[in-house]
């Protein structure tokens, strides 16, 4: 059999249009948030370069360049640990490549999509490599947020609130507005586009709300406006530009190593979304509202970030051996 590499390879045009073009159309065809967008970009733009190197036209890609393709992201090392894509982000990219053939063969580019038939890796959907935080940590976070010093500390406070409170996404944090600050029905509330580009409504908590005031009263002071002057990005850096997701990694593992937390070199502002969805089933909310408030579309996503899933103390055996001892009462 013909190895991937000694394939022939067809040297046309590579995409009508150009791939930039291709790729952006595919992208507005798409209901996405600009985070999810810019990371399909870089997924398809990764692919390009990969193809462009080997001299591959990517329309005319089977499912062996594909492989080839997966086989490189999970064995070559990359980024600041040196070590290979894991097996679900290697998944992710493929399936917004598939996505993107998809596309193309809608627009009658392509006969077929190469990637329908590649070898992806196989992923655990009952489990996450993300490091998850006790609700005792995320407590220390919290409190070292707020013994913070620094023109930036009353931001970093309202940040963690936010992550902690609604067990947000970097990107949904980071894309927030200003003008999504708003009341629904008596509550303080926020409005953000999340995953899939559906806009969402969550409840801000007294604690969050409290923070974002404190934090918005002391930017308007620094810019001799008031509150309801202020425009543009919700957070913003020290010399205004909004801030960005990087920002926000750094933001949590100071703190987290500031408040002793022993593996706050390998956290995440994931990892307080983990926490969010652990703690709220562990305090009894049900797992569809948990569901609706992380908006996710399969409950059983829901239960992965769900740490606390396989604790014994919550075997709905003991339910049922409590409830029949009521009934011999």
């Amino acid at each position: 059999m013909l190895r991937p590499e000694v394939l022939p390879r067809a040297r046309t045009a590579a995409l009508p249009a150009g791939p930039t073009d291709v790729t952006e159309a595919w992208l507005r065809n798409r209901r996405l948030s600009e985070h999810t967008r810019d990371a399909y970009r870089r997924d398809v733009t990764g692919w390009l370069s990969w193809c462009a190197e080997r001299g591959l036209d990517p329309l005319r890609a089977t499912f062996l360049d594909v492989n080839a393709y997966g086989r490189e992201l999970e064995s070559t090392p990359r980024g600041r640990d040196g070590r290979p894509l894991t097996p679900a982000t290697v998944a992710r990219r493929l399936s917004a490549l598939s996505s993107w053939y998809d596309f193309l063969a809608k627009l009658g580019a392509v006969t077929a999509n190469p990637v329908s038939a590649a070898d992806r890796p196989r992923v655990d959907r009952d489990h996450s490599a993300t490091v998850g935080l006790t609700p005792e940590e995320v407590d220390a976070l919290i409190a070292a947020a707020e013994a913070d010093t620094g023109p930036t500390a009353a931001r970093n406070r309202a940040a963690v609130a936010l992550l902690a409170d609604l067990g947000l996404r970097v990107g949904e944090l980071v894309s927030l507005d200003l003008s999504d600050l708003g009341t629904e029905r008596g509550h303080r509330s926020v409005r953000f586009v999340g995953k899939g580009g559906k806009v969402r409504r969550r409840a801000l908590t007294p604690g969050t709300a409290y923070a974002l005031d404190a934090y918005l009263a002391v930017r308007a002071e620094a810019q001799g406006v008031t509150v309801p002057e202020l425009t543009g990005p919700l957070l913003v850096t020290a010399t205004g530009g909004r801030m960005d997701r990087h920002a926000v990694f750094r933001l949590v593992r100071r703190l987290a190593q500031r408040a002793g937390i022993a593996a706050w070199a390998k956290l995440s502002p994931h990892s307080l979304r983990h926490a969010f969805a652990t703690t709220a089933r562990s305090e009894g909310v049900p797992l569809e509202d948990v569901q609706d408030a992380m908006g996710h579309a399969d409950p059983r996503t829901t239960r992965r970030y769900d740490r606390d899933r396989h604790n014994l103390d919550r075997d709905p055996a003991y339910a049922i051996w409590a409830a029949r001892a009521r009934r011999r009462g």
